[in-house]
Order: C-alpha cells, then sequence, then structure tokens
C-alpha cells in the first residue's frame, strides 16, 4: 500500500510542477491536468506539494517498515 501512495505521490507531484510555467512559455498548462480540471496557477503548484508531501511521506514509512 505504501507503494502505492509513493506512486501516486510522485505522479501527482509531477502533473502539478508543469502546470504552472505552462502559461508564462506556452499558451496552455502543461501536463495532464488542464484536460480534466481549469485550476489556477496557485493551484498547479498546491498539487504538487500535496504530491510530493505524499510521495515523501510514503517512502518515509516504507523505510521505517
Amino acid at each position: 500500500m505504501k507503494e502505492i501512495a509513493a506512486i501516486i505521490g510522485w505522479v501527482t507531484g509531477v502533473q502539478g510542477v508543469p502546470g504552472r510555467p505552462g502559461p508564462t512559455f506556452g499558451d496552455k498548462p502543461w501536463g495532464l491536468l488542464h484536460k480534466w480540471w481549469g485550476l489556477p496557477s496557485a493551484g498547479y503548484i498546491a498539487v504538487a506539494v500535496a504530491g510530493v508531501a505524499l510521495a515523501l511521506t510514503a517512502e518515509a514509512a516504507k523505510k521505517r517498515a
């Protein structure tokens, strides 16, 4: 279960990271999230932070086990 949480966290973090610079360097956010939801720039940052936090927590739990 910890492995799945880590994978979900890393994928979520990776999808949140390119969403913010996309409008700056292109015409729309990059990644897949903008295809399903219209998030503001701060939303992409929040998704990235939440994903990385989930991944790091899961990785730490795997090391403790």
